[in-house]
């Protein structure tokens, strides 16, 4: 076994049960191990403040368990610059942003990881994420968890192989119920607490109100696909493609008694497009466009490949056949159609066990 003993890790540590199992096996490895606690949200909100504030007193009681420093930083001001202005303008434009993948491209694999290494001396950082990294060749690849349920390379595919290189995920290696079950062994306070499920530093508030108090919601019209007004919207931002619950349209005279679906978004006229049926035409995809693509080698693609991809997390992989169209852009062909392709979300490409990289859907292909 390597000897680790002089090699500094910092884990970030969230308050949460995953990062606390992350600082304790790295330890068992024999690293160096310190925790470093990310503020990230400034705005007066008693709510946030509140959980904010037990989440950093439980990763303080999981590093004085463990024996180990806590660090503490503010990343505010980078999150609201990087993040979250972006995230409003995706919403405004009437595209459905995944703000977790922001976060970890912004926040915890760029402000802190240089913050880990420039200022705190760390060889690597660590957290609790569920992925795993291969060593092949001199380069890391990103690979997906032990756990099929809860890997999440889905929200890491912006890394490049050497940010990979410089990141540990020992929680990666174990199944969910296995990391609980040490951190209870351990008696640690975080042990039962539950995932949290919010966005991604902005915690477990309300959605709806929170984004209504940053864009201005503007109701109008819910159209049929053949025309007909059904009901009115309170605000697109507040709808997604494939969104069924939430549309408030009753039941509508001459018409079936199957639920109604988001299809479209014409943000130009600011209407909420919906149809019946959950595989209805006009939800269904045969392709779609991506750009602001990121693989994790860095390598220029050269030609069409096969590989399967993910448009949503937690969806079944989907074999496609990936097109370059451009250094920005590809088209990719699914060998099936798929339900709810969301601009502005993003499609993860996969071999295997492998995370080749992604990037952000631009438009669907009918």
């Amino acid at each position: 076994m390597s000897d680790n003993s002089q090699k500094k890790v910092i884990v970030g540590m969230s308050g949460g049960v995953d990062s606390s199992v992350t600082a304790y096996l790295l330890q068992q490895q024999g690293y160096q191990v310190a925790g470093l606690f990310m503020k990230n949200w400034e705005e007066d909100d008693d709510e946030e403040y509140c959980s904010a504030a037990t989440d950093l007193a439980d990763a303080q009681a999981v590093c004085d368990k463990l024996g180990i420093e806590l660090h503490t930083v503010n990343f505010a001001a980078e999150y609201w610059d990087n993040v979250f202005e972006l995230f409003l303008e995706e919403y405004k434009a009437g595209r459905t942003p995944n703000p977790d993948i922001l976060c970890n491209k912004e926040i915890k694999f760029k402000a802190f990881l240089e913050f880990a290494a420039e200022d705190l001396g760390a060889d690597f950082i660590a957290t609790g994420h569920y992925v795993r990294r291969q060593d092949v060749d001199g380069k890391s690849r990103l690979l997906r968890g032990v756990d099929g349920n809860k890997d999440q390379s889905y929200f890491l595919y912006t890394l490049s192989h050497e940010q990979v290189a410089q990141s540990l995920f020992p929680v990666g290696e174990l199944e969910k119920p296995e990391v609980r079950r040490i951190a209870e062994q351990l008696e640690l306070v975080t042990a039962k607490k539950k995932d949290s499920t919010g966005i991604c530093f902005i915690g477990e508030r309300k959605f709806r109100d929170f984004l209504g108090r940053y864009l201005p919601a503007q109701p109008g019209p819910i159209v049929s696909v053949d025309g007909q007004t059904v009901g009115e919207h309170q605000g697109l931002m507040y709808h997604t493609l494939g969104q069924r619950k939430g549309l408030g349209i009753g039941g509508m005279k001459d018409s079936s008694e199957d639920p109604w679906y988001v299809v479209d978004k014409d943000v130009a006229n600011n209407v909420l497009v919906v149809a019946q049926g959950h595989d209805h035409p006009r939800l269904m995809s045969v392709g779609l466009i991506a750009q602001q693509l990121h693989w994790v080698d860095r390598l220029p693609l050269t030609g069409p490949f096969r590989c399967t991809v993910k448009t949503r997390y937690r969806q079944q992989d989907i074999p496609c056949t990936v097109i370059p169209l451009d250094s920005e852009r590809i088209e990719v062909r699914f060998d099936e159609p798929v339900s709810a392709v969301t601009p502005g979300q993003s499609a993860v490409f996969y071999q295997g066990e492998i995370c080749l990289g992604g990037g952000i859907i631009e438009q669907r292909l009918a």
